[in-house]
C-alpha cells in the first residue's frame, strides 16, 4: 500500500534500535564476575565454618596423653587443700603427664585419688595419665616423710642386737634422698647444723634460747623437736630441714601449751620440758602423771637424788632403763644418781600428755617405782622397802 496521501510519516530515526555499545557490555560483564566471586567466597567461608565447627565438636573431650610409665625421677609436692585438679597441674607442669586432663580422667576411675595426703612425692617423667594415678597411690612414691614420736631423741640408739637405731637427726637428714637425687643431705651435715647454726635462726622459742645454749653442742635441739608427721623436700639443705622442722615444732610446743604451762609450777618452761621428757622416757602413757609425781616429790627432797635410770643413759645412747653399777658410778651432767636437780636438757622427745603430766602430776607421795608387768605399767611406792618388794614382784613376773 502506497502512501500517496501523505498519511503515514516515516518513523523517527531516535526510535529506531540503538546500535550495541561495547563499553556497557563490559561492565555489565564485570559485575556478574564480581557477583559470581562473592558468592563463591561467602560458599567457601561458610564451608570453612562448618568443618572448623564439626571439627571441635570431634575434639570435645580431647586431650593430650602420654604413653607408657615414664622415665627418670621428678619430685612433686602435693600442698594443703590440693585437689585433684591442682595435683593434674602440677604433674603437667613438671611434664610427668602431657595434660592436667590426662590425670583427672584416668583419676575418675580410682575412688582412692581422694586418700592423697600433702607431701613429696617422687614421679617418673611423661607418663600416661592412667600410670600416674597409679602410681602416685603406690606407697612408694611418698618421699620426704618423718615420723617422730614421743621418746625419740637427736642421736642414733645402740639396738639391743649391736645395731643403731637411726635418731631424729639422721631420719632427717635420709629423707632428703630420693630415687637418684645426687644432692641428699648427710647425717654429719645435719648433726653439723644442729651443734652449730644459730638457735634464734633455727626457729628455737625465745624462752628456750638462754638454756639451750648453755647444753652441749650436739645437744642443744633435744626436746625441742615435737612428735609429729614432718614432710622433708628431698634435696633440701641441712640449715632450711632443721628450720623448718623447729619451726614447726615450736607452733607445737605454744599448741600443746607451753610457755604458759609452766605458769604457777614452780618450774621455767625449759624444766618442765625437762621432766616431761623424764616422764615420756621411764613410762607408758597410763602411768605418766604418777612418774611425774614421783619427780616432783624426789625434787622437793633436799637429800634426795632423780635417780633415774633413762638420764644414766641418755649420754650413752642406750634406749633401755636398765643400768648397771659402772654406768651409775660414771660422772657427768646426767647422772642422776650423782647429781641432784634436773639434767641440764630434756632427754627426748615429749608429747602432749607427757607435758599435761609434767604440769598437773597425780595427786600422792610416792618417792619410788618401777616396771613390774610385762606390758611395761610400773608400780608406785611410798617407802624403799615397798619398792624393793616390787622390784622383786617385777622379776618374777619377768617384767624385766
Amino acid at each position: 500500500m502506497t502512501d500517496d496521501l501523505g498519511l503515514f510519516a516515516d518513523e523517527p530515526d531516535d526510535r529506531r534500535r540503538r546500535a550495541p555499545d561495547p563499553e556497557r557490555f563490559r561492565r555489565r560483564k564485570r559485575r556478574r564476575l564480581v557477583t559470581a566471586l562473592a558468592g563463591l567466597f561467602v560458599l567457601v567461608l561458610v564451608g570453612v565454618g562448618v568443618l572448623y565447627g564439626a571439627s571441635q565438636i570431634m575434639q570435645i573431650g580431647a586431650y593430650d596423653d602420654y604413653d607408657g610409665e615414664g622415665t627418670g625421677d621428678v619430685v612433686i609436692e602435693v600442698k594443703p587443700g590440693d585437689t585433684v585438679s591442682a595435683i593434674g597441674r602440677t604433674l603437667a607442669q613438671q611434664d610427668v603427664v602431657a595434660s592436667t586432663k590426662a590425670f583427672t580422667k584416668a583419676a575418675e576411675e580410682n575412688r582412692q585419688i581422694n586418700s592423697i595426703q600433702p607431701g613429696y612425692y617422687l614421679m617418673r617423667g611423661k607418663m600416661s595419665g592412667e600410670a600416674a594415678v597409679a602410681h602416685i597411690l603406690s606407697p612408694k612414691a611418698k618421699v620426704g616423710r618423718v615420723d617422730i614420736r614421743g621418746g625419740m631423741r637427736l642421736e642414733d640408739q645402740l639396738a639391743p642386737d649391736g645395731g643403731h637405731t637411726p635418731g631424729i637427726l639422721t631420719r632427717l637428714a635420709e629423707a632428703t634422698c630420693a630415687g637418684e637425687n645426687p644432692a641428699c643431705t648427710t647425717s654429719e651435715e645435719m648433726h653439723h647444723i644442729a651443734a652449730t647454726a644459730d638457735l634464734k635462726s633455727l626457729g628455737v622459742p625465745e624462752w628456750a634460747i638462754a638454756d639451750a645454749s648453755k647444753a652441749e653442742p650436739e645437744r642443744r635441739l633435744e626436746g625441742l623437736i615435737m612428735p609429729g608427721i614432718y614432710d622433708v623436700k628431698p634435696g633440701e639443705s641441712a640449715e632450711n630441714v632443721l628450720r623448718d622442722v623447729v619451726t614447726r615444732s615450736a607452733a607445737a610446743l605454744e599448741v600443746a601449751g607451753l610457755p604458759q604451762r609452766a605458769e604457777g609450777t614452780g618450774r621455767t618452761p625449759y624444766e618442765l620440758l625437762t621432766i616431761a621428757s623424764i616422764v615420756q622416757s621411764e613410762a607408758i602413757t597410763k602411768d605418766f602423771a604418777q612418774v611425774a609425781r614421783v619427780i616432783e616429790n624426789r625434787l622437793k627432797q633436799p637429800a634426795m637424788r632423780l635417780g633415774m635410770d633413762s638420764t644414766i643413759n641418755y649420754p650413752l645412747d642406750k634406749p633401755s632403763l636398765l643400768t648397771d653399777p659402772k654406768d651409775r658410778e660414771r660422772p657427768g651432767p646426767y647422772n642422776t644418781y650423782m647429781n641432784f636437780g634436773l639434767p641440764p636438757t630434756p632427754i627426748s622427745t615429749a608429747s602432749k600428755e607427757a607435758l599435761e603430766a609434767a604440769e598437773r602430776p597425780a595427786e600422792g607421795n610416792w618417792r619410788y617405782f618401777v616396771k613390774c608387768y610385762p606390758d611395761g605399767t610400773s608400780c608406785f611406792a611410798d617407802t624403799y622397802e615397798q619398792h624393793r618388794a616390787y622390784i622383786d614382784e617385777a622379776r618374777a613376773r619377768g617384767a624385766f
